[in-house]
This record gives C-alpha cells, sequence and structure tokens, in this order.
C-alpha cells in the first residue's frame, strides 16, 4: 500500500506527496499531461522536443543541471504517446532546490533561439540514430499508420515527419508551451524524507505564483474498428527476417485491461510462455519471440514480434503463431499456468515499488488516470482476472481482422 496526502493549488497544480522517512532522499515528479497524441498532424515531434528543451534554461536559471549536481541531485525524463515526465533525486536537506528548478522552467522557459538550434539538432539526430539508421528502427515508424488510420497515435513521439522538427519556429514553441506546460495541466508527486507540511510550504512559495492556463480541452477522434487484416513487406539490411503483429485492444481504464496485459504474459512474456515453449524450443520454427501491450491511455495494441529460424518464411512463422493464438482461444487455461502470469506480473509491482522514484512515477500516472489510489488497486485487479476473461479477451482482440502485419525480410547478401 502506497500512502499519501494531497492537494491543489489555487493555480490548478495538484500536488501529492509519498512520505517515506526512511530513506534519505526526496524525489520531485512532475507529470504534464500531454503527450505526442496532441500535437497537430502538421506539427508533431514537439512533445518530445519538449523534453529536451525543458533542460535548456528557464526565466531566471541559465543551466538546469549545474545548480542540481551542486545539491546532490540527478534527474531525467520521458516522453510517451500520452505524457511527457520530468523528475529528479535529491538529498532531503536540499529538496528546496527540487522545487526552485522545476517551478522556474514551468514559469518560462528562456526561449534562446541557441537553445532551440541545439536541441533541434539533437533531436534530428536521434531521429537518425534510432529510427532509420539502426536494425529494425523503423519498424514503429511503419507500424503505427497501418494499424491507426484517425487517432494520432499513427505518429511516434519523435514525430511523423522529422521535417516538422527541422522547420519549428519559436512563435511554434512559444505557442505549444504556454499551451500545455501550465500549472493546471500538471501533477506534481513529492516522495521520500519529507512530510506534507513542508511540501505544501515549499509548493506554494515556488509554484504558487505561477498563473494558471488555457489548456484546451482534448477532443481526439476515435479509431474506428478495423474490419480487414492489413499487412505490409518491406526489405531493410538487417541480420535476418523478422515479424511484428498489432491488433487493436482496449484503453488503459477499460475493465478488461488487466486480463489483456495477462494475455500477452501467457502468449509471450518468458521463456515458460506459450509463443516461446511450443515456437522456440519444441518445433524450432522460431528463434526468438515476445508478446506485450502498449498501456495506452487511449485503446491500444496488443503486440507479437517474432524472428524465425533459418529456412523458416516469415508467413511460416505467421501460421504457427496464429495456430497458438487459436489454442488459447479455444481452451481454458490451466489454473495453475493463469496463477504463474498473476504472480509473475504482481511481483513485478512489488519489486518496481521498492524504488520511491518508482513509486512517485507510480503515484503521477495513476493520478492522470484521473485517480491516484488506482496504483493500490492493481494487484487486486491482476489476481481478479479469470480463465474465462482470458479466454474471452483473445477472442475479441486476436481475431485476423483486427491485425496488422509488417514482414520485414531482411535483404539477400
Amino acid at each position: 500500500m502506497i500512502h499519501y496526502n494531497s492537494f491543489v493549488l489555487d493555480n490548478g497544480l495538484r500536488v501529492l506527496v509519498h512520505e517515506d522517512h526512511f530513506v534519505p532522499t526526496v524525489v520531485l515528479n512532475l507529470l504534464y499531461d500531454v503527450g505526442s497524441r496532441d500535437e497537430r498532424p502538421d506539427k508533431t515531434g514537439f512533445a518530445h522536443l519538449f523534453e529536451h528543451l525543458m533542460f535548456g534554461g528557464s526565466a531566471n536559471i541559465p543551466q538546469y543541471d549545474e545548480p542540481l549536481q551542486r545539491a546532490g541531485g540527478e534527474n531525467n525524463a520521458f516522453t510517451s504517446a500520452d505524457i511527457t515526465n520530468y523528475y529528479l533525486t535529491l538529498p532531503a536537506q536540499n529538496v528546496e532546490t527540487g522545487f526552485w528548478l522545476e517551478s522556474d522552467r514551468m514559469l518560462s522557459l528562456s526561449f534562446n533561439p541557441e537553445v532551440l538550434e541545439v536541441q533541434r539538432k539533437v533531436v534530428i539526430e536521434e531521429y537518425k540514430q534510432r529510427y532509420l539508421n539502426q536494425p529494425y528502427g523503423d519498424v514503429w515508424l511503419r507500424l503505427r499508420p497501418m494499424a491507426y488510420k484517425v487517432h494520432p497515435y499513427q505518429w511516434a513521439t519523435i514525430g511523423r515527419d522529422i521535417s516538422h522538427i527541422e522547420n519549428a519556429t519559436m512563435d511554434d514553441v512559444k505557442e505549444f508551451f504556454f499551451k500545455y506546460y501550465r500549472p493546471n495541466n500538471a501533477i506534481l508527486v513529492v516522495a521520500g524524507n519529507t512530510t506534507t507540511e513542508q511540501v505544501k510550504r515549499l509548493a506554494d512559495k515556488w509554484f504558487g505564483p505561477i498563473p494558471a492556463g488555457n489548456v484546451p480541452q482534448r477532443q481526439l477522434p476515435r479509431e474506428p474498428q478495423q474490419t480487414e487484416a492489413r499487412s505490409q513487406h518491406v526489405e531493410a539490411d538487417v541480420p535476418v527476417s523478422a515479424l511484428y503483429k498489432v491488433w487493436h485492444m482496449c484503453d488503459r481504464l477499460a475493465p478488461e485491461y488487466y486480463a489483456t496485459d495477462l494475455l500477452s504474459d501467457v502468449l509471450g512474456r518468458s521463456k515458460s510462455s506459450r509463443l516461446y515453449h511450443k515456437l522456440v524450443e519444441e518445433q524450432r520454427i522460431l528463434t526468438s519471440v515476445s508478446a506485450s501491450i502498449l498501456g495506452s491511455i487511449d485503446n491500444g495494441l496488443f503486440t507479437v514480434s517474432a524472428k524465425p529460424a533459418q529456412g523458416v518464411s516469415l508467413e511460416e512463422a505467421d501460421q504457427a503463431i496464429g495456430e497458438v493464438i487459436a489454442e488459447v482461444q479455444a481452451d481454458l487455461l490451466a489454473e495453475g499456468e493463469l496463477q504463474k502470469v498473476k504472480n509473475q506480473a504482481e511481483s513485478t509491482l512489488i519489486f518496481g515499488e521498492m524504488e520511491v522514484l518508482n513509486r512517485a512515477t507510480g503515484l503521477a500516472y495513476a493520478a492522470v488516470l484521473g485517480n491516484p489510489d488506482l496504483i493500490n488497486q492493481e494487484a487486486n485487479k491482476i489476481q481478479a482476472v479469470t480463465a474465462v476473461d482470458i479466454r474471452q479477451v483473445a477472442k475479441q482482440v486476436l481475431c485476423p481482422e483486427n491485425c496488422s502485419t509488417l514482414y520485414y525480410h531482411a535483404k539477400n547478401k
């Protein structure tokens, strides 16, 4: 059980406090409710660009990292389709440094043209290295637009086209910042060796004066049901051919979310999973296989990826995977197999929550979903899933007409 207190500042900033007096540090996790799904189709990649810009200097602080490091702290951030999340860890006695730093860059970036040019080049280079020049790097650049035709999940966080970042102006940057990086669009979680009283005082002092913004109400198009199978064949200079399959699934708050998550564990979480045991170890059709879900806030994707053994075509690998899926759709899981994946999932939760940083991040994400206490309900929701639930989800989700398949062929050398 992760205990927390919460309050809201007059400007709309939601603050959660998780006290843990057995650690010497304090974590500040600041989540902004903006991700790549909030971008315009003709100006994508901005949420990720801001992850970089936020470290380039703010209104009154030329360099973010230097004072943090002098106070013994460290930091990082990540961007997803749904959120942008910043976090730092400090010795408890220096916690006010964290409030000072985070509040100043929420107040305003420096909007230095040189910083924009530097970070623009960093993002462009990242795009080339991670997505264009790395084996299989463009897989999700292909899968997303194949699966999503309407919803903005159709582009990756790096952006639909790197020219959108190349052509970004300072006016574009300012507009995005003052639209989304406002206190009433953020959740601050402070966790570790602190008190609620201290956090209230520091939050009022540093974040209270920042004015609220006019955050636009999110109105995203709902992806229509996919009614026929989609596929794409590509050829690339990669070591071996690979197969990627995605099916549309429920959103993060749907009742069947945990059954869908456990179904992916049954099929491809570990070496004891159905796909690995049957197709890698027994039949030796594949050399590797995995299954997982994108736990997106809106309707996400159930994914299976595999590499066939030498002499096995991608079509043969695809058929073999389909046969294993058909078994899960036809027969109820044995109680032992179901309990095994439940225990694996729950142990992952428990071990993750040993770190204060993970608790802070988890509380922030649960809060953006609408209820911070969701973090304390997950274990029970996992254990409540039945074999009937698993089979029902397998039938509903893993049907051919709901699937998009990428056949990634290695060039003949």
